[in-house]
């Protein structure tokens, strides 16, 4: 073949187009990077169109497209009653000659002149519709609605444009009429319009290409890779406008000789190197120049040339498309050579046709090269193992040419053989493709708005939390308050804990740990003086459902011989020693060794427990097994334990924090105070169950439904109303009954409720600290909704991770208004204009969810002032806690026998 010998470097084997392939992904790198963007050659410019369709688009919408000598109205009607219609009509209008080189003004007066004409006609003057506005030359885009022309192409050269936005000039010429007002929402590339489009019928569709006149593509990048624009969540439509690919140099050696004089002889020399190697401006001129050159040389024509064969432009692109038919084609090839005054051989037709074939095919393998690229992009963000996407195509010598779109997807698949890759035809994308970018767009702030509203509920002001610091005020005084205490929901209860550890304390302590299924035995040595420090040893038992819901004699037996088998284990059998019981459940105190169960919770329902003294009835099961002899001293709450364990690190400690699965608090108040017993002198450590706090309605002003959806569904209706606001055990409930509240009203999940999001209890509290932790990805938010059975999109990922924001938020602030109003108490009791203070907290919400506590302490700031608070996390408040408390004690009681 004397052609392919001759054409040989316009001829691309498969190693060359993987190297432009790599090359045009370094170049994209570029694009994207904030420092490299400047002298990249790829621009990637970002179009702020952050969605593609999903189907339940809806509404009456205009759309403009303006690209050349003509400009074209349409009114695009979208309805999404399960059929998803597209319903158009349009108007083409001229421009005449005289307002493309006039003012930029005229200009606009004139496509206002046209929208009202086109209103007119049908009919809609009246309405304030969305508008979408195509306007394909080169912009810098800086919102939605907002383009600042960089430079005008295609002939056009109105005064005063460049370096404007083209929305407002558009705004000013409508508002100078008066008689119509439309609201202009997007402003749109043509290849983006091309995505949308075919987005609509598609919604895998994340890439849009033309090849037409000029060539140029978009696709959905990750914000985090976009240094261009604030924000990382989500997706953005990028248009990469790669027909300057290579205007740096890096295509130098593939390009021909035919090329660079392609280039010489164009209006922008040196510019759109890549376009001028593909697009349909130029793809006749190259055959041209070849056959030119091979006539020359004598090779062609017997040597002959005509005055039309050297006219530049005389070889059109369709001749391209024509002369590669497969039937036809040689006597097309015939007929467009004779036309040019040649008298062509059947060897130049067949000469001519392989020149055609081995340009084309060149353009669709470059094509094939840099779109590979994208989708190697767009699957390496994916992380998956095979893509699956498709693309939307538009442009005359893809939908025109015999064999290019063929040639085209078979490159991509050469270089990409673990994609599956769909091409689908655009139908209109400047024109239907604005209006869907439109659509789009007024689907997301439609949807917005909806969930605003109703996460609004759930953020509270300034206002509202000084007013809940001061009702937990109040209804601490009513627990405290003799009169008032029978009635109080938050019991301020006495805990018989009259000091905080002071550092002398030692000994070896036992301490038992019982507030749930599991129970735990530890032994704990305290030392003091210079090796001052706590060591422990300890053991995990379970507690078998039917001993849980036995009778009480069966419970503590067993309690007792888990404490036999683990004082065997540590080889101390027989030893007596001080015992310190953490007992979670709801008790009355009548001293520091004796506390009546009030009633089970947490699944537990032993008989002949309740109204009894449990210190009682283990000191009982202690007798019955007759093996050892403990001395209990001290019953303990789980918070007060929090509180001792960071009092022994730092003396300051006076409070105690639990925020975990549930919720509670303990600190050190004035004798005088606590009127439900004797004695003025001195403080005592308050258990205040404050999770009942709201009890009695006086919360109900900021519960939400979904607080009151949570609180029905739950084992104890009515109770614990502000645990329910803030612990664990409940933020994931709120969340996913928010989630189904937004599926129902179709602003997520493309409103399908799954069976796994109406199963209780499936978000847990876990997912929330991994759904909001930083440096999470969107990529592992959908990877945890995907466990959870349900299929999200980028979208869906960014709506749940905002609701877990807010819930948790409210949750901190709410537990920082609690805290605010018992640090204010205590620097209020003791008489202080100003208190520093130490908080200890435990709890597993406090300590894995990654902005809880910061806006927790952020709150208490705020809402008190006077107070200088320090929040120490505490280790294992109960069971190195008990027996501190126990230590504690011991070493009081020692002082009072001396």
């Amino acid at each position: 073949m004397e052609i392919d010998k001759y054409l040989y470097h316009m001829r691309l084997s498969e190693e060359t187009l993987q190297e432009v392939s790599q090359r045009f992904g370094k170049e994209m790198e570029k694009g994207l990077g904030a420092d490299t963007n400047p002298t990249a050659s790829v621009k990637m410019l970002p179009t702020f169109v952050r969605s593609t369709p999903d189907g339940t688009e809806d509404g009456d919408f205009l759309a403009l497209d303006l690209g050349g000598t003509n400009f074209r109205v349409l009114r695009v009607k979208v309805s999404d009653n399960g059929l998803q219609k597209v319903e158009m009509e349009n108007q083409i209008y001229a421009i005449p000659e005289e307002l493309m080189r006039g003012s930029g003004v005229q200009l606009f007066d004139h496509i206002a002149e046209c929208l009202a004409n086109f209103m007119e006609k049908l009919k809609i003057k009246d309405k304030k519709l969305p508008l979408g506005f195509t306007f394909s030359f080169p912009c810098h885009q800086t919102k939605l609605d907002e383009s600042i022309l960089v430079t005008w192409t295609k002939g056009f050269k109105c005064s005063s444009v460049e370096g404007k936005d083209v929305v407002s000039m558009l705004r000013k010429s409508i508002k100078k009429r008066g008689d119509f007002d439309i609201d202009i929402v997007a402003v749109v590339n043509d290849t983006v319009g091309t995505m949308m489009t075919c987005g609509y019928d598609d919604h895998n569709c994340e890439v849009g290409l033309i090849v037409g006149t000029g060539t140029n593509a978009c696709y959905m990048e990750e914000m985090r890779h976009i240094d261009l624009v604030e924000g990382d969540e989500g997706r953005m439509c990028i248009n990469m406008e790669w027909g300057a690919f290579g205007d740096d140099g890096v295509l130098n050696d593939i390009r021909t000789e035919f090329d660079r004089e392609i280039d010489m002889g164009s209006l922008n020399p040196g510019k759109q190197l890549f376009e001028k190697m593909i697009s349909g401006m130029y793809m006749g001129e190259l055959v041209r120049l070849i056959l030119v050159k091979m006539a020359k040389e004598g090779l062609l024509f017997g040597g002959r040339l005509t005055p039309d064969l050297l006219t530049t432009g005389h070889f059109e692109t369709r001749f391209v498309s024509a002369i590669e038919k497969e039937k036809e084609g040689l006597q097309k090839a015939h007929e467009i050579l004779t036309k040019l005054g040649l008298e062509p051989s059947h060897e130049d037709c067949v000469a001519t046709h392989r020149i055609c074939q081995i340009v084309s095919t060149r353009s669709a393998s470059l094509c094939g090269a840099t779109l590979a690229a994208v989708l190697r992009r767009i699957k390496e963000n994916k992380g998956v193992d095979r893509l699956r996407s498709t693309v939307g195509v538009d442009g005359s010598v893809y939908k025109k040419h015999p064999h290019f779109a063929r040639r085209l997807h078979k490159t991509v698949r050469k270089l990409l053989p673990d994609c599956e890759i769909r091409f689908v035809r655009s139908e209109d994308g400047s024109g239907k493709g604005a209006a869907m970018v439109t659509a789009v767009a007024y689907r997301l702030a439609a949807q917005h708005k909806a969930r605003q509203k109703i996460l609004e509920a759930l953020k509270l002001s300034h206002e509202q939390l000084l007013e809940v610091k001061q009702r937990m005020r109040i209804e601490m005084e009513n627990g405290l308050g003799k009169e008032t205490h029978v009635d109080a929901t938050v019991k301020m209860l006495p805990t018989y804990v009259c000091s905080t550890p002071d550092g002398t304390e030692k000994g070896d302590f036992l301490a038992l740990d019982l507030g749930g299924t599991n129970f735990r035995v530890l032994l704990v040595r305290v030392r003091n003086g210079m090796r001052r420090g706590v060591e422990m040893h300890n053991k995990i038992y379970s507690i078998p459902v039917e001993i849980m819901q036995g009778t009480g004699e069966e419970l503590f037996d067993h309690i007792v011989h888990c404490i036999s088998d683990f004082l065997e284990y540590m080889g101390m059998k027989g030893v007596s020693l001080p015992l310190g019981f953490t007992f979670s459940f709801p008790c009355q105190q009548n001293n520091l060794d004796e506390g009546i169960l009030l009633k089970w919770t947490k699944g537990f329902k032993a008989t002949g427990c309740e109204g009894e003294d449990v210190v009682n009835l283990l000191k009982e099961a202690i007798h019955r097994r007759e093996e050892f002899d403990l001395d209990v001293v001290a019953l303990v709450n789980d918070t007060v334990g929090t509180m001792m364990t960071c009092g022994y690190e730092d003396p300051y400690c006076e409070v105690g924090l639990i925020v975990g699965t549930g919720s509670n608090a303990c600190y050190m108040e004035e004798m005088r105070n606590v009127e439900l017993l004797e004695g003025e002198e001195g403080r005592m450590c308050v258990n205040m169950e404050w999770g009942a706090f709201g009890d009695n309605g006086c919360l109900d002003d900021i519960r939400t439904e979904f607080d009151l959806a949570v609180d029905e569904l739950s084992l104890n209706p009515g109770k614990q109303r502000f645990e329910k606001m803030i612990s664990g055990m409940y933020l994931g409930e709120i969340v996913r009954n928010i989630l189904i509240d937004f599926t129902k009203r179709g602003l997520l999940f493309r409103g399908r409720i799954s069976e796994r999001l109406k199963t209780r209890g499936i978000f847990e509290t876990k997912f929330l600290s991994q759904i909001e932790s930083d440096c999470l990805a969107l990529l592992q938010v959908r990877s945890i909704l995907q466990h959870l059975g349900l299929e999200t999109t980028c979208d869906d990922s960014i709506i749940v991770k905002e609701v877990c924001t807010v819930v948790a938020r409210r949750a901190a602030q709410l537990c920082g208004a609690g805290m605010a109003a018992v640090v204010d108490k205590i620097r209020e009791n003791r008489g202080l204009d100003f208190l520093k203070i130490t908080v200890g907290v435990d709890g597993t919400l406090y300590k894995l969810h990654p902005h809880f506590s910061t806006i927790m302490h952020e709150t208490v700031k705020h809402l008190s002032p006077k107070c200088e608070v320090t929040f120490l996390q505490s280790e294992d408040g109960s069971g190195k806690g008990a027996a501190l408390i126990t230590a504690v004690a011991c070493r009081i009681r020692e002082a009072g026998q001396r």
